[in-house]
């Protein structure tokens, strides 16, 4: 039977001592009608919380655990490297393996920066495009999140798009007036803004598949736009890759979609669950980041020994390939990913209840909405009320999503046939209590 007595009280503790009972906006659970799971351990596919519950898990820690939780491979480098020292603060040949594997994946990057989040790697990223160009001015796009920098923080998605917060309080206007905001998609209204500023305009920032408004993916022809829009006028293109690099393809969306941007930002699979993220680039951008350049940039635990090996083993799992009879690790996550959406296409069709679902390789998620989504406008559009229904149905079945319409799911090569088929089975239950809701709102 299921119950979170014991979250529910844990909850209520932690909201005495951290802002919400969280330490991310998002995992509180706002407005789902429950308290959020606290989790006691993972291991391969299933997340388990400390009231006992087993779930199947779609969250992955936002994305990371492409090979599953507490892979052993991973584990065990973990543990022979923690018997070595858990931080140096000073240079480990494993930064240069994993700097490496990652130039090998993207060959756009020349040389790489390791950080720690994927809000310090975007706000380098533009710190140093900023400094490369001599310009100030940045845009973004509406619904794309690039971490909690100041600079970024305007019409964001993810937690600031589930909490009605476009921009934050504490955030100065004299902080934003080089940010300009245009709809994502939207091939006109971007080409504009560069006719018109493009020789002012430092960077262009943009998830190239959209994670935080819901998976949006880019239509036809917008990512080549944006390169050619940035050629012309020396702007520097950044791909925000945080989520979907590794995941889209092996090689991000920049692969997906034959783009080579002129700085890319990683993050989540990039540490293999540890805190990691990047920033790197051609070498005449990088190479004005100190100590070889003037735009400075440091960090205590940047290329911390622990997070370099997690996210060197996960990198070196997902590139491996058995046979070349066999298909590779990101077209098997994609196949897989593909299996579980047809299937709960069909469960929402039976129920009569109007999604639209989206992927991008081992990404994926619904909209309940019977038209096409494609921004911020458009997703925020989709009914809300409908996925706390879904999801709350599928929590309760223990098939654990972000809760949220405006996150993003994962699939990890730890899922199996199995645990498809189930969530798959939990749909219908699911979708039939959003065709009840619908037919009586």
């Amino acid at each position: 039977m299921f119950n979170l007595t014991k979250s529910q009280e844990a909850f209520a503790e932690a909201k005495g001592l951290m802002p919400g009972g969280v330490n991310s906006p998002v995992r509180s659970y706002q407005g789902m009608g429950y308290p959020p799971p606290f989790i006691d351990h993972a291991k391969g596919s299933k997340i388990y919380d400390i009231d006992g519950n087993e779930y199947i898990d779609y969250v992955g820690s936002w994305g990371p655990m492409v090979v599953g939780h507490a892979h052993p491979k991973v584990v065990a480098a973990l543990h022979e490297a923690i018997e070595r020292g858990t931080s140096y603060g000073a240079p480990t040949l494993v930064e240069s393996a994993l700097a490496k594997k990652v130039m090998e994946i993207y060959p756009s990057v020349d040389m790489i920066r390791m950080v720690n989040s994927g809000t310090e790697a975007t706000m380098s990223a533009l710190r140093v495009a900023r400094g490369y160009t001599g310009r100030e001015k940045i845009v973004k796009f509406i619904g794309c999140y690039h971490g909690h920098s100041d600079g970024l923080l305007v019409q964001a998605g993810s937690g600031a798009a589930t909490f009605g917060t476009p921009s934050s309080p504490g955030v100065t206007r004299g902080t934003t007036k080089d940010t300009i905001t245009v709809a994502y998609n939207d091939i006109e209204a971007i080409t504009k803004v560069m006719q018109e500023q493009g020789k002012d305009i430092a960077a262009i920032i943009v998830e190239p598949v959209a994670g935080n408004m819901g998976l949006v993916l880019p239509r036809q022809g917008y990512l080549h736009a944006l390169r050619e829009l940035t050629q012309k006028t020396g702007t520097v293109l950044i791909f925000d890759e945080v989520m979907c690099g590794f995941r889209a393809s092996l090689g991000g969306a920049q692969a997906a979609y034959g783009i080579k941007p002129d700085m890319t930002c990683f993050g989540k699979i990039i540490g293999g669950g540890l805190p990691v993220a990047a920033y790197g680039g051609k070498r005449e951008i990088m190479e004005k980041v100190s100590p070889s350049g003037p735009v400075y940039q440091a960090g205590t635990l940047s290329g911390n020994p622990l997070a370099m090996t997690a996210g060197l083993v996960t990198l070196e799992l997902i590139t491996q390939r058995p046979s070349d009879d066999e298909p590779d690790y990101s077209r098997k996550l994609t196949l897989k990913t593909k299996k579980l959406l047809l299937g709960l296409e069909e469960q929402a069709k039976i129920a009569g209840v109007k999604i639209q679902a989206h992927q991008a390789g081992s990404m994926f998620g619904i909209f309940f909405n019977a038209s096409d989504v494609y921004d911020y406008e458009t997703s925020a559009a989709s009914d809300q009320e409908a996925f706390r229904i879904y999801f709350r149905s599928m929590l309760e079945q223990g098939i654990y999503f972000g809760p949220s319409q405006f996150e993003t799911s994962f699939m990890s090569g730890a899922h199996t046939d199995e645990d498809i088929e189930k969530t798959i089975e939990a749909s219908k239950k699911a979708f039939a209590a959003v065709a009840a809701y619908q037919k009586n709102k």
